[in-house]
């Protein structure tokens, strides 16, 4: 090994050593001081709830666990959005469960709470997974209302989702192992069978002190919305639970009952570990954004066998397509080739950048694992499409088109995986958020913005300057560091894997070595749901 690879090894491992203490601290959830009260009112705590329904020493995934990091500071933070969300398997089944975190806020919903709520519904609805709710919320957090409650992609929409699923066929069951207030009491009825856990677990539209200055009817909440009532009173819900693990084994009995559904018939052969080794990736990974490496050495790692088959492999050299399976799964990767490489004509293209040769490629490569039926995998290292008269010239905004397009319209589920940088438009046309990728992950190295932190610095210190001299004010050669500095380190924090996760522009940050983990599951769930229209890129023909 050589010193540049324990470099990288040493920055790698140190970026990843600071994710999992920021997951430790993540899955605290409000605090142990909180944890302690629930367990004193006879309750476990969301992922208490989660870890016992979920089959034992089974794979999970979970989506958006640094959701809200950084924000709400004013309000106390929300960790975690304030609700945990895994997709699992219980009695063998995969499915995904959502779970409020009533240590955060008493499981109060707030702006981004809603957000990863609607995410965890759309990889059901993708998907046709089944979806398991497991509440204990104080509803919508007043101070923010304004921004959860009447738009499009608020609160809202949970419901209307649930219609959606129920009519889909998409199976839905809900336990109400705590609170379940206002609009929220809808969520669980909405559900196909909703238990409630008796003492715990309360449903009503308006709680005991609303109804008293509302209509001046004295009641306490157990009688006006507990288990008792709506078991036996109101018929609201279909099983009394007598405690949190009688709830959850209910579940997991109505889960071993459900029957098959079609399956959309995705290749899978017997799966095989990587021949190259795995923790390799941390050593080839620079420690700096800007170094060149080859993106082959890091596919050679996570595809079975270490073995890949080029589509094009002379042309449009700085994306990389082919063939590979994953965890046994037939998967075509699109990946940015991360090193200088030179045409056939002589001419040296950058790497991480996007070329018209390359797009044209990545476009027929696309297409191609679409018309066989083949799930994608997008491997991002990108910093943009290339500028200047020559690519103008050449048509390059006509070949970015057309691989965006392919992208836009593919029916064969996308997977991104954002290990480096993910700048512009090429963010874009690998398949960013906006491209529904059916999982959407990054590794601790990525970098999520419109241009790198240098780039942006500058070119806002040369606006920052424009509007002093119009003041009149000179510049100094120590100010114009500091502002330099300034704009710099707020702009870093905006391009951090964190920044991006926090806003559920991602879905996760992972170790490397989980890549295959999540490419696998995630394509295991998309099997559940047979594709239903044909690719067709419209007007724009390749």
């Amino acid at each position: 090994m050589d010193l540049k690879f324990n470099r990288n090894e040493d920055t790698n491992k140190l970026l990843l050593s600071t994710l999992r203490q920021k997951l430790a601290k993540v899955q605290l959830g409000g605090g142990k001081a909180k944890i302690a009260k629930q367990h004193e009112q006879g309750k476990m705590t969301a992922r208490e709830r989660i870890d016992y329904l979920l089959d034992p020493n089974s794979e999970q995934l979970e989506i958006g666990a640094f959701v809200g990091e950084g924000m709400y500071e004013e309000h106390g933070g929300c960790p975690s959005g304030g609700v945990v969300v895994k997709i699992g398997y219980v009695k063998g089944k995969q499915c995904i469960v959502v779970a409020n975190d009533a240590t955060v806020k008493a499981g109060a919903w707030f702006p981004i709470t809603a957000k990863k709520n609607l995410r965890a519904q759309e990889i059901a609805i993708e998907n046709k997974l089944p979806i398991i709710y497991l509440v204990d919320s104080a509803g919508v957090y007043l101070p923010l209302q304004d921004e959860i409650f009447p738009d499009k992609e608020h609160f809202g929409r949970i419901f209307r989702n649930n219609a959606i699923m129920s009519s889909m066929g998409i199976t839905q069951i809900s336990a109400v192992m705590g609170s379940c207030v206002a609009g929220g009491a809808y969520l669980p009825i909405m559900s196909d069978e909703a238990l409630i856990v008796d003492k715990t677990g309360s449903i009503f539209l308006a709680g005991s002190y609303l109804v008293k200055a509302a209509i001046g009817e004295s009641i306490d909440n157990e009688t006006l919305g507990g288990a008792t009532t709506h078991c036996e009173i109101s018929g609201v819900t279909d099983y009394k639970s007598k405690d949190d693990k009688d709830a959850l084994d209910t579940i997991k009995n109505i889960m071993d009952k459900i029957g098959d559904f079609p399956k959309a018939g995705y290749n899978r052969s017997e799966p095989l570990a990587p021949k190259e080794k795995q923790e390799d990736i941390y050593g080839i990974l620079p420690s700096s954004r800007a170094e060149q490496y080859d993106m082959m050495e890091i596919i050679k790692r996570l595809v079975d066998n270490s073995e890949f088959e080029p589509y094009k492999d002379g042309y449009g050299k700085t994306i990389i397509t082919g063939y590979a399976r994953i965890d046994g799964w037939a998967v075509g990767i699109v990946a940015n080739q991360r090193k200088v490489v030179k045409t056939k004509k002589g001419e040296m293209q950058f790497g991480g950048v996007i070329y018209s040769d390359s797009a044209d490629k990545a476009t027929r490569f696309i297409a191609n694992c679409n018309q066989k039926k083949i799930p994608l995998v997008f491997l991002q290292d990108v910093t943009g499409f290339m500028v200047g008269s020559k690519s103008e010239h050449g048509g390059i905004i006509k070949d970015g088109a057309k691989m965006v397009n392919a992208v836009s319209n593919s029916v064969v589920p996308k997977f991104t995986v954002v290990i480096g940088n993910s700048y512009g438009a090429g963010n874009y046309a690998m398949c960013g958020k906006a491209y529904d990728p059916r999982l959407i992950v990054a590794w601790p190295s990525a970098e999520l913005a419109v241009m790198s932190g240098n780039s942006a610095a500058k070119v806002l210190l040369q606006i920052e300057k424009a509007s002093l001299k119009k003041k009149g004010e000179t510049i100094t050669e120590k100010k114009e560091t500091e502002l330099y500095d300034k704009i710099k380190k707020r702009y870093d924090n905006q391009v951090s894997p964190y920044y991006a996760a926090s806003r559920l522009w991602t879905d996760a940050i992972i170790d490397p070595l989980e890549t295959r983990k999540w490419i696998s599951m995630g394509i295991e769930a998309a099997d559940h749901s047979p594709i239903e229209k044909p690719f067709n890129m419209g007007v724009l023909q390749v």
